[in-house]
């Protein structure tokens, strides 16, 4: 494979990391992943197989957990909750973007304003594209 065809991008959910990798790149036995994904700490994809599969946002979780737990000495419910309120404000801070791009769309002139209905149904508001019509020039100018 050539380096022009590897993403540019790795997404930061995408399952790539077998268990003894993610261990690993978390400083962490593979037992204790085992562990945090059956008290729900972490949740990993799963291959047809059933076996664990961890992106990059598991490892900064993983990584996070050793240091609450280690350095902090936070207990594991401690840690549970940390990660609970933390998975909330990220939703609320992803909901506040959306409702602050609404409310600017909102706020544009009634006659700039379009609504369609997206993929899923769900009538959507935006912007109704400017175009600027330029008369074609006159041949021989």
């Amino acid at each position: 494979m050539s380096e022009q065809n590897l993403p540019q991008v790795l997404d930061g959910d995408a399952p790539v990391f077998a268990i003894s990798v993610a261990a690993h790149l978390a400083g962490m036995h593979p037992q204790t992943l085992r562990s945090y994904d059956r008290m729900g700490l972490v949740s990993p994809r799963r291959t047809r197989g059933r076996g664990r599969r961890y992106s990059p946002r598991d490892v900064a979780r993983l990584r996070l957990i050793q240091r609450l737990s280690q350095d902090e000495g936070v207990n594991l419910e401690g840690i549970r909750r940390i990660l609970a309120m933390q998975d909330e404000i990220d939703t609320l801070r992803t909901r506040n973007a959306e409702l602050a791009e609404l409310l600017r769309v909102a706020r544009v002139a009634p006659a700039d304003r379009l609504f369609a209905a997206d993929a899923g149904g769900r009538v959507q508001m935006a912007e109704r594209a400017r175009r600027i019509f330029t008369p074609p020039r006159a041949i021989g100018r």
